[in-house]
């Protein structure tokens, strides 16, 4: 293995740039005649738009334009789309309201943009705006997912009756409800899990550059998959034609999810472009970001788990109802249901599994993935389950886990999920040492000597990455194939770029990717670079988020250099007379086995380009492409250890250690991804202590629209992390890649709870556990 190859601790390439302040994000960019645009945004969660005025806007200095709804309708800019289709249990397809880029007759949400004003600067569009007169005739709004469902309820949507977008399920209903009629114990419970803000550091931006003598389209975005966007924005927003458009995202400082979506704003920056004649760029201050950028979680649901008289697990019935705010949002259909249900066996055998979900609209702003996106829910109602079920059995929870793992493999689910590969047995044993889960009861009476409440919680999470193949998503209802290209380009010195449909927003694409290349082909690290996030440069590609850069990403990587080997050996075999089973590639040169011949790397690109002396009937060149399409998801696993010191008269809870063991297959670079263990973890405990976005039940305000009133993690919150890994590699991919990017906020937040209900001897306790709810719950515990 070389020193830069797989497996090493790279120091980031990247982060040259960005720590010193050289990145290049939307926000710089600037183009000629560039204008600044700000957003006319209803006050209102549910208002019909009775008149818009825009004459006093349009005298204000500076202003080039004002632009409504009835223009850009006009223009036949079409509705946004959710990309994944669901059908109900009954056979009907999922509700789909009609979201215009800017309100025509209704808004349906605080934030729901009814005009454009683009001027000079920022500051004159800001003023601007306020002159822009909206004439509402207000209705009841309802914010609240259960209440939505309830008669009398405002109705958002003429399609959607009841305000019902599916009910839709998944699993034997019959076998369930005979197992948990014959089961010698139940564990009933209600889940709430918490609606969040992503809160990227980076707020979304757009620039809209339209050109008139060529008739083309460039859009920079924030986005985590350009070439969806252009997709989407052609083939059904009617932007433009593909071909005449151009979506860049260059640095983008984090999504989390929040930046896979085409949203409102990027549409009408590249429509106002046209309309005005002038290049229109917006930026989200925080405040919009809070308002509009996509929500994630906000689930109710009710479970039942069923045990047999030797604890054994014989039944899950689950009962969703899932909030998808005001609209449906790209990939929201697919959230609560294929990227949710279908994870709820988790490492456990469970024969039987019933799930059904009712997806609703409110007069919120829209809910889709986030980080995790589905697993997270579907681990934290089953790990929550399985430590309250330990606790009615009066088993140890470590014990109750273990009888009921999954121990062969490949292992197929009662939910779809063919597991490929795991050792859920592991990652326990390494938690459990790390985490000194037996010297645990010692540390608790060490604690109540000084006042304090001491508590354990434990969590094994499973979740399912590199969503393929694209044949099977789409029998699903995917609009979309699944799979990644990947370009490698040898140029004639030698030097290599690697073009790639992943997108880098934080990962260390430019990293990682560079550390396989240099594996193979035994070049060093700087002569290698990752080209990515132009759809001009790169042909066509899926993007970045569930977890797949390296799993589908990396392998469509490797694909393209099994090719550029090839030719390569090819190449060296006939300048070196040899046969090219014999060249071997290493330390940047290419050799005959067991002699003192080779050629150096460089010469032999130079001879691919010269073409003076290559194999008879060889073409010029060495560039390969793949595309790759996965046999199947991959299956990340872990084990979470919390412990918790909670001071009794104020509900005040102090994370004192918190371990992780992760199976994240074969391992690029240790050192990113213990990163991105830590930041997982970091949005997880956020998830469970602190963060928490409330809408006002009766107006459908946002209650928390900044960080004054959402708490985000601080420092002083989050312990000192033990993380480590035992990995199985994946046979599902040529890399044995499993991802690891979201596995920390999907095995953090019931490891919290757990241990916080552990400490307090209460288990009615739902997230984020703030002081003031963990005092309430302890008082509640001591009065029973």
């Amino acid at each position: 293995m070389g020193i830069e190859g797989i497996g090493a601790r790279v120091v980031r390439k990247e982060d040259r740039r960005f720590i010193t302040g050289a990145g290049r994000y939307v926000e710089d960019m600037v183009v000629p005649g560039m204008k600044h645009a700000v957003f006319v945004r209803s006050p209102h969660a549910h208002a019909q738009i009775k008149g818009i005025d825009v004459s006093r806007a349009k005298a204000m200095p500076g202003v080039i334009g004002v632009l409504t709804g009835k223009e850009l309708k006009g223009d036949g800019i079409g509705n946004l789309i959710c990309g994944w289709m669901i059908h109900s249990k009954d056979g009907s397809p999922m509700k789909m309201g009609a979201w215009s880029p800017l309100a025509v007759d209704r808004v349906r949400y605080v934030g729901d943009a009814v005009a454009i004003v683009v001027a000079e600067t920022r500051g004159q569009a800001r003023d601007a705006a306020e002159k822009v007169e909206v004439s509402y005739e207000v209705k009841p709004a309802v914010a609240d997912a259960v209440a939505a469902l309830k008669p009398g309820t405002p109705q958002l949507h003429p399609e959607a009756e009841g305000n019902l977008i599916y009910d839709w399920e998944l699993g034997d209903r019959g076998a369930v409800d005979k197992a948990i009629a014959e089961a010698a114990h139940v564990t009933r419970m209600h889940i709430v899990n918490n609606r969040l803000v992503p809160n990227a550091m980076e707020p979304r931006a757009a620039l809209g550059v339209y050109d008139k003598a060529e008739d083309h389209y460039t859009c920079w975005t924030t986005s985590q998959n350009p070439h969806v966007a252009r997709l989407v924005m052609s083939a059904f927003y009617n932007v433009a034609p593909e071909n005449k458009l151009r979506v860049i995202a260059p640095d983008v400082g984090g999504g989390f999810g929040s930046k896979i979506y085409i949203y409102p704003e990027e549409i009408v920056c590249l429509w106002a472009s046209k309309k005005t004649g002038v290049p229109v760029k917006w930026v989200a201050d925080r405040t919009e970001s809070f308002m509009t950028d996509a929500h994630g979680r906000d689930h109710v649901t009710e479970v039942q788990m069923a045990f047999d008289a030797d604890n054994r697990m014989t039944a899950l019935k689950v009962d969703t109802i899932a909030n998808f705010g005001a609209y449906m949002s790209l990939f929201s259909s697919a959230v609560p249901t294929y990227l949710y249900a279908t994870l709820l066996s988790g490492q456990y055998v469970i024969p039987a599994i019933h799930c059904n979900v009712r997806a609703v609209y409110t007069n919120t702003a829209p809910v889709d993935a986030y980080r995790g996106a589905g697993r997270p829910e579907a681990t934290y109602l089953l790990e929550r389950t399985v430590e309250t079920a330990a606790r009615e059995l009066g088993v140890s929870p470590v014990e109750l886990r273990r009888k009921n793992f999954i121990r062969s493999f490949p292992y197929q689910t009662a939910v779809i999920m063919n597991y490929d590969a795991g050792d859920y047995e592991a990652s326990l044993e390494a938690a459990t040492k790390a985490a000194d889960y037996a010297g645990f009861p010692a540390r608790r009476e060490e604690a109540k000597r000084r006042g304090k409440l001491r508590g354990i919680g434990m969590s094994c999470y499973i979740e399912a990455c590199g969503i393929a193949p694209s044949a099977a998503v789409g029998s699903l209802g995917a609009g979309v194939g699944l799979w990644e290209s990947a370009e490698v380009r040898v140029n004639a010195v030698g030097t290599i770029e690697v073009l790639t449909g992943s997108h880098s927003h934080g990962q260390g694409h430019e990293t990682t990717f560079a550390q396989l290349v240099s594996q193979r082909l035994g070049v060093p690290l700087e002569q290698v670079s990752i080209v990515h996030g132009d759809t001009d440069k790169v042909q066509m590609g899926m993007g970045s988020y569930g977890s797949r850069s390296g799993a589908v990403g990396m392998s469509a990587i490797a694909k393209a250099l099994d090719k550029v080997e090839a030719k390569a050996r090819k190449i060296a075999a006939h300048l070196l007379e040899a046969d090219e089973s014999d060249i071997v590639i290493e330390n940047g040169e290419l050799k005959v086995a067991g002699t003192d011949k080779k050629v150096p790397w460089f010469q032999m690109a130079l001879a691919a380009y010269t073409a003076h002396n290559l194999p008879a009937g060889m073409e010029p060149g060495l560039k390969e492409t793949a595309f790759y399409d996965p046999a199947n998801f991959t299956f990340p696993a872990g084990c979470y250890i919390c412990e918790v010191e909670v001071e009794p008269e104020t509900g005040d809870t102090e994370i004192v250690q918190f371990v992780a063991a992760d199976d994240f297959g074969n391992i690029i670079n240790p050192m990113i991804v213990e990163g991105q263990v830590h930041g997982g973890i970091a949005q997880g405990i956020g998830q469970a202590l602190l963060e928490n976005a409330v809408y006002d039940a009766g107006s459908g305000q946002l209650v928390t629209a900044s960080y004054m009133d959402y708490t985000m993690p601080r420092a002083s919150d989050l312990p000192s992390f033990k993380v480590s890994t035992s990995n199985t590699p994946c046979p599902s991919n040529p890399l044995g890649i499993k991802g690891c990017g979201e596995a920390g906020a999907i095995g953090s937040p019931p490891a919290v709870i757990n241990a916080i209900t552990d400490a307090i001897g209460n288990n009615d306790l739902t997230m984020p556990a703030t002081p003031q709810k963990v005092w309430a719950a302890l008082k509640a515990a001591t009065r029973h």
